[in-house]
C-alpha cells in the first residue's frame, strides 16, 4: 500500500473547507464525498429535518457477497461558537491540521474513505456517511431504517471512526432530551399586569436541581464501568430574547440527561415528568438509540484491541452508534483527541490519520478472511 498521508491530508482539507454546521444543508459536502468515491455503488438518501432542511445521507459499497466491514463517519459539525481564526481555513502547519471539524469527524472520515478506496475489490466494505450526527442522530437512522445497500450487503461489524485515539470503545451512553416550557403573559415589567413565565420554570429548576444531585450521589443510578459513573444531565435555559423590562412570555429549560445499557431510567423520566406536571410546565422527550455496548470478549471488540495494542474501554458520550446499532455490532475507533471536539481551536494531527488507515484496512481483511 502506498503512503496515506498526502490523501488523507488533501481529502480532509476539503472536506474540512465546506461549511457543514448541522442547521445547513449538507449537501456541498455530500456531494464531495460522493466525488471521493470512484467506483463505488453509491445510494444516496435524501430527506429534511425538523426545520425542512434538506440533508443527505450516503451509502458506498465495493466488493461482493455479504458481511464485511462497514466504516462510518459524519459530515456535520457543531456551531463555530468562540472561534476567532477561520473555522473553515483548513490551515496545515507543522503536520497539523486546523479547522471546525478537523478531529469531529472530517479527518477520521477521510481516513475512513482512504482505506476504502485501498482496499482490494475482492474485500467488501461499506461505507456510512451520515449527518446531523451533532444533533439528532437522524442521518444515521435514516440508513438503518432506509438503505437498501445495507440490507443487501448485511455488515459483519461497524466501525464507528470517532476520535477515540485509536483505543476501542465497545460502549457508550445515549440520552433522553427533556424539554419543558412555561407560557407567561408578556407586558411591560413595570406595570404589574404581565405574568413572568421564569417563575414557573423556576419551581420546576429546583427539583432538578435535587435530581442532579441525586445522580451524582445515588450509585443505583450509575454504572461503574463509566468514566464518570454519573450521568449528564445538563439544563440549557431560553428566554428567546426577551429585554429586561419585559415579563417573559416564554421560558425554556432543555435538559440532556445521559444513561448507559444498564441503567433504569425509569426513576429519572418519572421524576422529570412529575416535576413538570407539579409546576404546569407543557413538556417533550426526545430519545435517542438505545446505548450500544458490546461486552469485553466480543470478537470485534477482541480484534480492534488486538490490531491497535490498546485496552477496552467505555465512553461518557454518543455517537451514531446508538443507531447503527441495529444493523450490526459497533466499535467506536478513529484516530484523534476527543478532547479536541468542540473547541474554537480544533485541529489534527495528519500523521494519525494516516496511521489509521492501515488499521481500518487491517480489521476489513481479517473480517472478510473470517466470513
Amino acid at each position: 500500500m502506498t503512503d496515506p498521508l498526502d490523501a488523507v491530508t488533501a481529502l480532509t482539507r476539503d472536506l474540512v473547507r465546506i461549511d457543514s454546521r448541522s442547521f445547513l444543508s449538507n449537501l456541498a459536502i455530500a456531494e464531495a464525498v460522493e466525488a471521493a468515491l470512484p467506483g463505488f455503488a453509491i445510494e444516496r438518501l435524501d430527506y429534511a429535518d425538523a426545520a425542512g432542511v434538506a440533508k443527505r445521507v450516503l451509502v458506498a459499497r465495493r466488493g461482493s457477497g455479504t458481511g464485511g466491514l462497514a466504516l462510518s463517519g459524519h459530515m456535520d459539525t457543531v456551531p463555530d461558537t468562540g472561534w476567532t481564526d477561520d473555522p473553515w481555513s483548513a490551515r496545515l502547519q507543522n503536520g497539523v491540521l486546523h479547522g471546525l471539524g478537523s478531529t469531529d469527524m472530517k479527518g477520521p472520515l477521510a481516513a475512513c474513505i482512504v482505506a476504502a478506496r485501498a482496499l482490494p475489490q475482492s474485500v467488501p466494505v461499506l461505507l456510512l456517511v451520515t449527518t446531523d450526527e451533532e444533533t439528532t442522530k437522524l442521518g444515521a437512522s435514516q440508513i438503518a431504517a432506509r438503505s437498501v445497500l445495507v440490507r443487501e450487503s448485511k455488515p459483519a461489524a461497524i466501525l464507528v471512526a470517532e476520535p477515540t485515539g485509536m483505543r476501542p470503545v465497545r460502549g457508550h451512553r445515549s440520552h433522553i432530551h427533556f424539554i419543558a416550557t412555561a407560557t407567561g403573559v408578556q407586558a411591560h415589567s413595570s406595570g404589574g399586569r404581565g405574568r413572568n413565565a421564569n417563575w414557573q420554570l423556576v419551581e420546576f429548576l429546583v427539583e432538578m436541581k435535587a435530581l442532579f444531585r441525586r445522580l451524582r450521589e445515588d450509585p443505583s443510578l450509575q454504572d461503574a464501568d463509566y468514566d464518570p459513573p454519573f450521568s449528564d444531565f445538563n439544563p440549557v435555559i431560553d428566554n428567546y430574547g426577551t429585554a429586561i423590562n419585559v415579563t417573559v412570555p416564554r421560558a425554556t429549560v432543555r435538559i440532556k440527561y445521559r444513561y448507559t445499557a444498564k441503567m433504569n431510567t425509569a426513576p429519572v423520566v418519572e421524576a422529570v415528568c412529575a416535576a413538570a406536571e407539579r409546576a404546569g410546565l407543557a413538556l417533550t422527550m426526545e430519545r435517542d438509540g438505545f446505548p450500544p455496548e458490546l461486552p469485553l470478549d466480543h470478537p470485534l471488540i477482541q480484534r480492534c484491541a488486538a490490531l491497535t495494542g490498546e485496552a477496552p474501554r467505555t465512553a461518557p458520550y454518543g455517537t451514531d452508534a446508538a443507531e447503527l446499532g441495529a444493523i450490526a455490532p459497533c466499535v467506536v475507533l478513529g484516530p484523534g483527541d476527543i478532547a479536541e471536539a468542540h473547541t474554537p481551536t480544533e485541529k489534527v494531527q495528519v500523521a494519525a490519520l494516516a496511521a489509521a488507515v492501515p488499521v481500518f484496512m487491517r480489521l476489513a481483511e481479517q473480517l472478510a478472511a473470517a466470513g
